[in-house]
């Protein structure tokens, strides 16, 4: 790890000085006084530089699209210039349209690049570090079954009987509401219940009796 950074500091050192120079010369060719000329490959690589590093930075944003426009455009800048200075290097003047593209590049970079530090101040990194809610999905409702509501504790009749049970277990009331709502022991209720169900048999049971002894 430390032998790839130390390579790539030495790597982007000598790749920056010969593109320096050159931009340099060409900045100097194409009218820009000697003492200033050193400035011009200053913007244009120096916007590869700053465009990377923002670019890293807005990267879970959505305005990170712009820093790298800006580090595109900047990198087509600096190879184009850097292949024209080739191309005119032998010749004392430079084409007008060349020099006014050249100095065309100083105003659009200040542009450029104060829009950037616009974006890069109101971004808020804990937004965007912050991980997207999951959505909510729509569910249904359980369905609760309708039973009906126990009646106020000072309704309750003073004398509970069989027919209040009856009625009560035909809204669907269980044996212990039943018997907490008439004060008895759930076994009551239960036993009234079985009494219902027996006492037609055994009259049944009678009936058949009579009519076998007939």
């Amino acid at each position: 790890m430390i032998t790839a950074v130390v390579g790539t500091v030495f790597i982007a050192a000598g790749a920056f000085w010969l593109s320096f120079t050159s931009l340099s010369d060409l900045a100097r060719r194409s009218g820009f006084d000697p003492a200033q000329a050193w400035v011009w490959p200053l913007i244009v690589d120096g916007i590869i530089v700053v465009a990377t590093v923002a670019a890293v930075a807005l990267a879970r944003s959505r305005v990170a699209w712009y820093p790298w426009m800006l580090l595109i455009a900047g990198a087509a800048i600096s190879v184009a210039a850097n292949a024209i200075h080739a191309i005119v290097a032998d010749s004392i003047e430079v084409p007008l349209f060349l020099a006014a593209s050249v100095s065309a590049v100083p105003p659009l970079v200040l542009l450029a690049i104060t829009h950037l530090t616009s974006v890069l101040t109101r971004h808020d990194p804990a937004r965007a570090a912050a991980p997207a809610s999951a959505p909510v999905s729509a569910k249904k409702p359980a369905r609760v079954p309708i039973t009906a509501a126990p009646p106020d504790p000072q309704l309750t009749p003073a004398a509970p009987n069989r027919s209040d049970a009856s009625s009560l277990r035909a809204l669907g009331w269980s044996n212990s509401a039943i018997a907490r709502h008439l004060g008895v022991h759930p076994s009551t209720v239960g036993r009234w219940f079985r009494d219902r169900v027996v006492a037609p048999a055994m009259q049944t049971s009678t009936v058949r009796e009579g009519t076998t002894d007939g």
